[in-house]
């Protein structure tokens, strides 16, 4: 198969869909990788060490969409690259297609075959491919708030630790997934006060057990939600409906009530925000102020940190690009479930039903698709 990896184009996005190492397997399967010049340039790869992998490099993104069968990036496929999708070709990329309509109808207009890393399932429920990305902006999202909470980020002043004779400040963390988990762990490591909200009680007990009195869990409510809102300092928004828009847990008036120069770092923005308020921002502009609370919504987190998130991206994602390009599509889809439940738009349809749903498409069932 001919894969193609061209260069991201988001604000301050850094990233590489793959690294050198991954072209060279890739390569040695059989693969031809075409690389966008300059596309390992965030990750310290050049495109020297592309070529020496089995690569070859291309000027431009039009070379690599004109005649790449397969396309692996990290984001979104920007306007101008959708304009670019072809129909039948594959597209192996986050997508987080719910709380976007104008990406949703373009890819669909496409005909392309669109792969969502975030929705590609592995045991128990998991979501393999997000959760290295999720482990990153939960570890981020506590550095953010952190910062944001200086005076001259518009923050009440206090230290996320506080210091001998002064409390430390208080981290309310919605969702104890993958990316509540990672933010307590960097929470409690810097002293903070840290209470996670979270539904399910086996997933409470689990939290206990790996951090001990150092965490309080508290069963997520209407109410509870409300009154943590309110007492903490720094908010994290790390709730996660998989393929479906981010429920919205804060409301403008919760947001209005909270304290002055608090925080609220939302990492559930790539589906849209858990937060009435939430808007996504970028890297260059990463918060906004909203009644006195400090809002930071980057869209595109672990983006920031681009070397280990793009290792830690690829990690996940080899084996399941490498089976769609061993396989084809078709086959690699009818044989594993996981990668399936990845299928987000195929042909001209919407075929993950959240998605549809969420934005008013009628469903196809993606294993119509693979039957055959």
């Amino acid at each position: 198969m001919l894969i193609g990896v061209p260069k991201e184009i988001k604000v301050h996005e850094y990233r590489a869909g793959m690294t050198p190492a991954s072209v060279r397997e890739a390569v040695h399967h059989g693969h031809e990788v075409l690389v966008q010049t300059r596309t390992g340039a965030g990750i310290g790869a050049t495109d020297e060490d592309y070529r020496a992998a089995g690569a070859r490099i291309c000027d431009s993104a039009e070379e690599i969409f004109d005649k790449a069968e397969m396309i692996v990036k990290v984001k979104e496929p920007q306007a101008a690259e959708r304009a670019m999708l072809r129909p039948g070709q594959v597209l192996f990329t986050y997508l987080h297609l719910a709380p976007d309509p104008d990406q949703t109808r373009d890819l669909v207009e496409s005909g392309a075959v669109c792969i969502a890393y975030e929705t590609v399932t592995g045991p128990n429920g998991s979501l393999p491919l997000l959760a290295p990305m999720s482990q990153v902006a939960g570890r981020m999202s506590i550095q953010a708030a952190a910062h944001c909470l200086e005076k001259e980020q518009d923050g009440m002043g206090i230290l996320l630790g506080g210091v001998p004779g002064v409390k430390p400040a208080r981290v309310c963390i919605l969702g104890g997934g993958v990316v509540g988990e990672n933010a307590a762990a960097m929470a409690i490591g810097m002293g903070a006060d840290v209470v996670i909200l979270e539904r399910s009680a086996p997933k409470m007990i689990e939290l206990t057990r790996t951090f001990g009195n150092a965490v309080k869990t508290v069963y997520s409510t209407r109410q509870s939600v409300e009154e943590e809102v309110l007492e903490a300092d720094a908010v994290i928004g790390g709730v996660l409906i998989p393929g479906a828009a981010a429920p919205k847990l804060i409301s403008r008036e919760m947001i209005r009530a909270m304290k002055p120069g608090s925080v609220l770092v939302d990492v559930a923005i790539d589906q849209g925000g858990c937060a009435e308020t939430s808007l996504p921002t970028t890297h260059s502009e990463p918060t906004y102020i909203v009644d006195e609370v400090v809002h930071y919504c980057v869209a595109n987190m672990p983006g920031a940190v681009a070397r280990t998130s793009t290792y830690a991206l690829n990690n996940a994602t080899m084996p399941f690009m490498l089976a769609l390009a061993d396989k084809g599509w078709k086959k690699a889809l009818a044989e594993d479930p996981n990668l399936l439940a990845g299928l987000n738009v195929c042909e001209g349809k919407v075929t993950y039903k959240a998605v549809a749903d969420d934005l008013g498409y009628d469903y196809a069932d993606p294993a119509s698709f693979v039957e055959s």
